[in-house]
């Protein structure tokens, strides 16, 4: 069978790149007897936060793109709070015209306050909608909305405690098939790093953590004679980060590689020995993907989702975690520790490596395409509102 598939969600890079990854195995899918892929380009649509750093993502992809308008809901004031539910409550006829207009099979959604609209809209109209967690924890949209699906595909089993348990399905979390496919040295090219030397990545999601970035920063004169550095500033950092780059003697500026965004990630994962980080879902994902060891700082604020992805690393031995505010004491100290103790970083390697799912995608478009398969032929059932009105007068 084909596929005609809505994805909504935003957010993070680590919410977009695993919906991106199963588009790309549904459109790259072929069955044994050389039949079409599941999925045609025409027939996927992409509903976003409108003006959301999704948008660059998913179009860059070329995977069509349409905004709604969306706002966040925890950790803002009283009055930001009520205008963004405004926002998300009038939404509600503009994603029922999309799917109207669309007519997808199936919903898949990844979590943003932009796929609430869309989630009770295709519920009202028996489309059936697979929600994925990339995260341990869900936050507030993500709870809200799994009562409407009809499967909740999750990253972990550390997830069953959220959900009503036969809704769940362990997937594993959507790697781009580069990262298991790249070797340390091909990776170290592309990104023009010397290919013998210990190499640390330093990032803090799509749009940078300062924290981070000043710490590494106070410490470089320390790290860059031990090791090369990718350091992923992130925009709001980028125009001081490189200008401290600049003061840095010739010979370490040379072992400095500073980005503000790189869209290759999977060269960087697989080309480091160790990285630091926040604790957002990707990390879940792609360091076991290329068994990278990691710092995981995570994000103290907003609600703390981040902690039970840190956890869950380090209590596979796969990571260290340090609190945001051990940063300045700790950071340098415990990245040439790591860096010094070969055994460590084996261990911590091997431990990542085995939580990776290299079927993960494929666990996904399976679940998708079972849900659309099950779904009524258009016009079997009545619309939800007009049975109930049928029932009612009963």
């Amino acid at each position: 069978m084909t596929l005609k598939l809505l994805v909504s969600g935003g957010g993070t890079g680590g919410h977009v790149y695993p919906a991106l990854t199963v588009l790309e195995a549904c459109l790259g899918r072929s069955l044994e007897n050389g039949s079409a892929p599941l999925l045609a380009s025409e027939n996927v649509l992409w509903v976003g936060s409108k003006d959301g750093m999704e948008e660059e993502l998913v179009q860059r992809a070329g995977v069509a793109y349409v905004g709604l308008p969306a706002g966040g809901l925890r950790g803002q004031g009283l009055l930001t709070s009520v205008r963004n539910a405004w926002q998300i409550a009038s939404s509600l006829g503009q994603a029922r015209r999309i799917l109207s207009s669309f007519q997808p099979e199936v919903l898949l959604v990844t979590g943003g306050y932009a796929c609430v609209a869309m989630t009770l809209a295709a519920w009202s109209k028996r489309i059936p909608v697979l929600v994925y967690l990339p995260d341990i924890a869900p936050g507030l949209a993500i709870r809200f909305l799994s009562r409407f699906a009809a499967k909740i595909a999750v990253t972990s089993e550390e997830s069953y405690r959220y959900f009503h348990r036969e809704k769940v399905a362990v997937t594993g979390y959507p790697v781009r098939a580069s990262t298991f496919s790249l070797t340390k040295t091909t990776a170290r090219q592309a990104l023009n790093l010397a290919p013998d030397e210990k190499t640390v990545l330093v990032f803090g999601g799509s749009r940078g953590a300062r924290s981070i970035n000043k710490a590494l920063v106070a410490g470089l004169q320390h790290l860059l004679p031990v090791c090369q550095i990718v350091h992923i500033s992130g925009r709001l950092d980028a125009d001081w980060v490189a200008g401290m780059a600049k003061t840095l003697p010739e010979e370490l500026q040379a072992r400095y590689h500073h980005y503000t965004y790189l869209h290759d990630m999977p060269a960087a994962l697989v080309a480091a020995d160790l990285a630091v980080a926040r604790a957002g879902a990707s990390t879940l994902g792609e360091f076991p993907a290329a068994g990278l060891p990691s710092i995981l700082v995570p994000y103290p604020y907003s609600g703390q989702h981040q902690e039970p992805n840190a956890r869950y690393m380090a209590e596979n031995g796969a990571a260290v975690v340090l609190a945001d505010a051990e940063l300045p004491d700790r950071l340098v100290r415990t990245i040439l520790n790591l860096l010094g103790d070969e055994q460590a970083l084996a261990d911590m390697r091997e431990s990542a490596k085995a939580m990776a799912r290299v079927d993960a995608a494929q666990a996904i478009v399976e679940q998708l395409s079972s849900l659309a398969s099950q779904r009524p032929a258009r016009g079997s059932r009545k619309p939800l509102a007009r049975r109930r009105q049928r029932s009612d007068q009963s």
